[in-house]
């Protein structure tokens, strides 16, 4: 085991190594994100103090949501959308294959192998941005709160990696899973809203079979103590418990599909 932790730190030491080769595009890569984000925020913001709130919300609860949700995605982001998006490439050309016959875990060689820095300007910003929230709101971080919200924040991330590596895995069985990915993101994109401006079979969907209620809305309206629909006072578990409970099913998904997997020639 310990011989195995060093290979991946290796791996992931000269993962880092050679993104850093290129510094100057890495630097302008981080600052166009948080630009473009800053501006989408900066959009959000104009409506919420035109309309004073949204669905009850005022704007540095809507700040620290957003924080929330650009943070923790960011973790799990970094760790499987590149990757788990070129497994169908890998796929077609048969380099899936040669994976395989390595004495490593190949999720595992996967995630390290290509870990993406381009995610810190996204950290740095949601985090930020959820500082200035919780510094700017009547909310005090008692030891049982400061808990809930860093393990919320891991949860996030888990569920996160796990969506993505399950969306990743698909390729293993029907080789074309690109456009899953941009369904991903259409349905991302309504977690950083409260759930509670949608009708509610979206909320029901968000909050069941597409998840995405639990990337950063239902965790975070719990540590602010704000009202969530259909988990009431179990809001807390539920946004602590998502990403395990994703997590294991996205590594029986993923055995699932090696079990099933025959090579690019079927």
């Amino acid at each position: 085991m310990s011989s195995l932790i060093d290979l991946y730190w290796h791996i992931f030491t000269l993962q880092v190594r050679s993104r850093f080769e290129y510094r100057a595009d890495m630097v302008l890569g981080w600052c166009a994100r948080i630009l473009s984000y800053v501006c989408l925020y900066i959009a959000i913001w104009i409506i919420v103090e035109r309309f004073e709130m949204i669905g009850g919300w005022v704007w540095v609860e809507i700040a620290f949501l957003l924080g929330f949700h650009m943070f923790a995605y960011a973790i799990g982001a970094a760790l499987t959308f590149i990757q788990m998006r070129q497994l169908e490439e890998m796929v077609r050309q048969g380099q899936f294959e040669v994976l395989l016959v390595r004495p490593v875990n190949t999720w595992a060689y996967l995630v390290v192998s290509g870990l993406n820095l381009q995610y810190l300007g996204h950290l740095v910003l949601g985090f930020s941005l959820m500082i200035w929230a919780l510094s700017n709101l009547d909310l005090v971080l008692s030891p049982l709160v400061t808990f809930q919200l860093v393990f919320s924040v891991v949860s996030a991330a888990m569920l996160t990696t796990a969506l993505l590596t399950m969306l990743g895995a698909s390729a293993l069985l029907i080789t074309r899973t690109r456009f899953f990915f941009g369904l991903f993101y259409d349905f991302w994109e309504l977690g950083r809203y409260p759930l509670v401006i949608f009708p509610w079979p979206l909320q029901a969907l968000l909050l069941t079979a597409l998840p995405m209620g639990y990337t950063a809305f239902v965790p975070a309206a719990a540590v602010l103590g704000k009202e969530v629909p259909f988990w009431g006072d179990w809001a807390s578990t539920a946004g602590m418990l998502a990403g395990p409970v994703f997590g294991g099913l996205a590594v029986l998904f993923w055995r699932f599909c090696l079990r099933k997997f025959e090579g690019v020639g079927g």
